[in-house]
């Protein structure tokens, strides 16, 4: 044995191993942890869209709608785990592009039957699969195109987790709104029920005058109730999707919200939707993995080629050297299940795109008539709040000249909160359809000028 190791093929290849060894990686623990709230505070180089990184942030005068969006990026907890899906893919990729390594043989006699001057006998082999350079680089291509779509699946799922947030700051602005109209008019008839109680107690009137205050007293209350419900929600659904502590109280800024966009705007960031939309570069990419993968199928139907080189030697002392071709004979499989599946999968991603870029421009057509007539409806309420204002204006003051009953007043004012309530509430369809488009056309809020019609 002690001859044999002593064998030239056989010492360069332990040197070679002893050389590599140093280069290993090591283990490294990582102690679980349990994870903290996040706080108000954003890095902007961290963001991945440099129109909102541009943003200042700025959270003592009040977070706008663009800073929310910031904020979500940066802190929301599923997008951690997202990330952690684009490094695991970019690992792969790295691991596709590095080539396979030779492999190394050795073997002895261990036997002491060659008698009297006998040698041990040895054999060593180093062998080197070739069929493998030759899918290499489709195989390459592929989890390189595997990877880019994993970073732009990523970059889609922050772009709609900023438009997520941006909805729920829709929400629980207008949702204030909402509240301080409903406890203006609260006041107002708890005011009135509290002095038509009085003068009941009094024997000043009958219990006709208390009545129609109690009853739209309640009315409001009822709905405050309800109200307070849905803005409990919002609240709590922002705050988990900022990565805040459920007890957080934001101050939001209500003067802003994503700007409007028009047809004119919308059909000219329909022409390349397809470069800015990140989901659509992504299937762009997977059906270029998709063709690579097909490619390499197709060459692996080819021979399987592996060379080897050999040197032993045999108990007479005597040394041999040869070569050595294994090769695979493509006569039943010739890699045609592969072929097909590569074909098939191919043909899915390039259906599943175009069924995509159709979905995005559907949307932008429904968004765009929505909003149409939720603005000629709104214009529609503005005229019936000052009709109303007009009418309760005029009962107030035949309410009190005695010329009018509680019951007229107390109808006009109900009428009037009701067609208050509705504007806001299309005012808040309004900013998320806003919202919404912004989100399907790709264009960043914080960019108005990244588009021109």
């Amino acid at each position: 044995m002690f001859l044999a190791l002593k064998t030239p093929l056989l010492r360069h290849g332990l040197l070679l191993a002893c050389a590599c060894a140093p280069a290993c990686s090591s283990y490294q623990p990582l102690p679980l942890q349990e994870g903290q709230p996040a706080r108000l505070e954003v890095d902007t180089r961290s963001l991945p869209f440099p129109p909102m990184a541009a943003h200042r942030f700025d959270p003592d005068d009040g977070l706008d709608i663009v800073e929310v969006a910031m904020l979500a990026v940066v802190n929301n907890p599923e997008l951690r785990l997202v990330r952690d899906d684009a490094a695991i893919a970019q690992a792969q990729s790295f691991s596709a592009g590095l080539l396979p390594d030779p492999q190394l043989s050795f073997s002895g006699d261990l036997s002491n039957s060659g008698g009297a001057g006998a040698t041990t006998a040895f054999g060593a082999g180093l062998s080197y699969d070739i069929a493998s350079l030759l899918t290499h680089g489709a195989q390459h291509r592929a989890t390189e195109n595997d990877a880019a779509k994993t970073d732009l699946t990523l970059l889609w799922q922050e772009w709609q987790v900023a438009a997520q947030a941006q909805l729920l700051f829709v929400k629980v602005v207008q949702g204030r709104k909402q509240m301080a109209v409903l406890h203006d008019t609260r006041q107002v008839f708890a005011d009135r029920y509290a002095r038509t109680r009085r003068a009941l107690d009094g024997a000043l009137v009958n219990s006709d005058a208390v009545a129609p205050n109690l009853a739209a007293l309640q009315d409001v209350d009822r709905q405050l109730f309800d109200l307070t419900k849905l803005q409990n929600q919002s609240t709590h659904e922002l705050n988990a999707l900022l990565g805040l502590a459920p007890g957080t109280v934001l101050a939001l800024r209500p003067d802003s919200d994503a700007g409007a966009v028009d047809a004119a705007l919308a059909g000219a960031a329909l022409v390349d939707l397809a470069r800015r939309r990140p989901d659509l570069r992504a299937l762009q990419a997977a059906y270029q993995a998709e063709d690579q993968r097909y490619r390499g199928a197709l060459l692996a139907q080819f021979p399987a080629l592996t060379l080897g080189f050999t040197r032993a030697r045999d108990s007479s002392n005597v040394y041999s050297s040869g070569i050595g071709v294994t090769m695979s004979l493509p006569f039943l499989n010739r890699n045609r299940g592969n072929i097909a599946i590569g074909q098939a999968s191919r043909q899915k991603a390039y259906d599943e795109y175009q069924v995509r870029v159709q979905a995005a421009r559907n949307d932008v057509r429904r968004i765009l008539d929505e909003q149409a007539l939720n603005l000629a409806q709104a214009a529609r309420l503005d005229a019936d709040l000052r009709d109303l204002a007009g009418v309760l204006a005029r009962s107030d003051r035949a309410l009190r000249a005695g010329d009018a009953d509680v019951v007229a007043y107390t109808l006009a004012r109900s009428a009037l909160l009701a067609r208050q309530l509705e504007r806001l509430a299309l005012e808040q369809a309004v900013l998320e359809q806003r919202v919404g488009l912004r989100t399907v056309l790709g264009i960043d809020m914080t960019n108005l000028e990244s588009v021109k019609p």
